[in-house]
């Protein structure tokens, strides 16, 4: 993958050095984009052939393609939405290319073109902080505390989850365990995260699972079944009664729903996917669930096809032959409806009606109509906890959603007793945590540089940086008393919904802003903790009158630049 990148930089720094020069001669690209090859010391002598080979492909496709002339008007020099598009269309041209280096081809011509304006991000000062988190890769390099050098445990991303369903018409994708990654989330083991993306005017099939979980609609409107029991309701039989319960659900709606459930979704909407997050905790093998579904086929396999014909005969009283007609789906667990379809599923006759009408307590909830727990000029987070709404209760699960104003950043602050799991539904930015366990790349190099006496000098808890780029669909996680920063990009709001474990009696504890820890200690605590005399400690801990959202680093620097001229 590092070898496909450093190729497509190749080729992508070719284009940039030729872009603006009408008078170049495609010889004279073709000759820079081969001696660029040539220089990457890293490559072997089978990489530098397959870099220069591309370049020649590349040149001959540019040929062919620009025959074809551009038109008049502005230039690709100083039109950066016509180079990334040009920059792409080269990329899709490429016959060597497979779909994963397309990809980085693609997100490469988007930083070159687009976000850089040709130049390459290090000259963009504004965009700085950004740059510093993507040179060291998308993960940044981290040692265990045995000095071994491991990815961050703490990051997840696309290729970390596992698809469990796909079809033409939406997936569903389960993240993989935490404890593969690194057993320093144990504590954490027996959880799980799911997504669901379906598009307009879809069903998705009935199913029930061996886990409890907790669902946020991140994007869209649909309508949310389930078969449980009619509590409330008194029969003259000691027998329960089951009924449908049906929601309409919309952005920021949370749903309960217990190990067992039977539930099925259509997403109602015309032309908007419908998207949810589900944090799931298995009842049965810690860390591991299934979905069992009845209504099916060959695809989704329905488990009634695991019992024998004629105990099916026994316990449906029809015979063998009406059986076998009614196991026939084969498009999968999210289907097509119809529009006639779509209406008869949501119009919801049983159970009480349509959710919010139906005013059960265990009835979904919007965690974006309730009141900030915090909220200024640089962002917003809504909460809710197991103390609030039973729903949470038995879970001592948290759930919490952050929107960063673009530049924004929330933080420094720690849980007391909550590990957060945090899952980015929109946004880019980065984060960083303060952590014992690991030891980031800069500071293993400065420890290897020094010498045996000053190691021996020093003593207690050393903390690593653990820091990572984030953007849509990535997970990170930030265990109980870890502290941690979150900046929202310069581009786009950065929003965050976080799922927190063991959560109740938590408290998070600011280190900067107003009602940080810091300024609630008395100045002989300060002085004597810092070392410093305690007036310069307390300039710096009651400097900022902002609280939990501040103005993020590219922010601050531009208000320092204002405020000099």
């Amino acid at each position: 993958m590092r070898a496909i990148s450093v190729i497509v930089l190749v080729l992508l720094s070719a284009l940039v050095l030729v872009s603006g020069l009408a008078s170049v001669t495609e010889d004279v690209e073709l000759k820079q984009c081969r001696d660029l090859c040539r220089d990457q010391k890293q490559f072997d002598e089978k990489q530098q052939h397959v870099c220069i080979q591309r370049c020649e492909d590349y040149a001959r496709e540019k040929k062919e393609w620009g025959g074809r002339g551009h038109g008049r008007g502005e230039s690709a020099e100083t039109d950066p939405e016509r180079r990334v598009r040009e920059c792409k269309h080269q990329c899709e041209q490429h016959k060597r290319y497979g779909e994963q280096e397309r990809e980085v081809c693609r997100s490469q011509c988007e930083k070159e073109f687009r976000e850089g304006g040709g130049r390459g991000r290090r000259d963009d000062p504004e965009r700085k902080y950004y740059y510093d988190v993507e040179e060291e890769g998308e993960e940044q390099e981290v040692f265990g505390e045995g000095g071994e050098r491991e990815e961050n445990p703490y990051v997840f991303r696309d290729e970390h989850f596992l698809k469990k369903a796909e079809s033409q018409h939406g997936r569903v994708g389960v993240l993989q365990r935490f404890t593969e990654r690194s057993e320093l989330l144990k504590g954490i083991e027996n959880f799980r995260i799911g997504f669901l993306e379906a598009d307009p005017q879809t069903f998705i099939s009935p199913a029930h699972f061996d886990a409890d979980g907790v669902l946020f609609v991140v994007q869209g409107r649909g309508t949310f079944a389930m078969i449980r029991e009619n509590r409330g309701r008194t029969t003259t039989s000691s027998r329960s009664e089951i009924k449908r319960h049906s929601f309409n659900i919309e952005t920021g709606d949370v749903i309960r729903v217990h190990a067992g459930t039977p539930v099925y979704v259509v997403n109602k909407h015309e032309s908007q996917k419908l998207v949810i997050i589900k944090f799931i905790r298995p009842v049965n093998t810690p860390g591991a669930f299934e979905a069992f579904h009845g209504p099916g086929g060959d695809n989704p396999e329905s488990f009634f096809r695991a019992f024998s014909p004629e105990l099916l005969e026994a316990a449906f009283k029809v015979d063998r032959e009406s059986l076998q007609r009614i196991f026939q789906q084969k498009e999968g667990t999210i289907i097509k409806a119809s529009r006639e379809q779509i209406r008869a599923l949501t119009h919801g006759e049983e159970g009480g009606g349509i959710w919010p009408f139906g005013g059960e307590s265990s009835c979904p909830f919007n965690l974006l109509h309730r009141r900030p727990t915090h909220k200024n000029n640089y962002g917003q987070l809504f909460e809710a906890d197991p103390n609030e709404f039973e729903q949470l209760d038995d879970l001592d699960l948290m759930i919490s959603f952050a929107n960063i104003t673009r530049g924004g950043m929330s933080g420094p602050f720690y849980n007391s007793k909550a590990t957060k799991i945090a899952y980015v539904v929109d946004g880019e930015g980065y984060f960083e945590m303060a952590c014992p366990h690991v030891s980031s790349t800069r500071k293993q190099g400065r420890r290897g540089q020094s010498t045996g006496s000053s190691r021996g000098s020093r003593q207690g808890t050393t903390y690593g940086q653990v820091k990572s780029r984030l953007k849509r669909g990535t997970v990170f996680v930030v265990p109980a008393g870890h502290p941690v920063a979150t900046v929202a990009s310069t581009n786009n709001n950065l929003q965050v919904v976080c799922f927190e474990v063991n959560a109740r009696d938590n408290f998070k504890f600011q280190l900067a802003g107003k009602n940080n820890v810091m300024s609630k200690m008395e100045s002989q605590a300060l002085e004597l903790g810092f070392g410093v005399p305690a007036k310069e400690v307390e300039q710096i801990f009651r400097n900022q009158n902002e609280e939990f959202f501040f103005p993020g680093p590219v922010m601050q620097q531009r208000r320092r630049g204002h405020s000099a001229v």
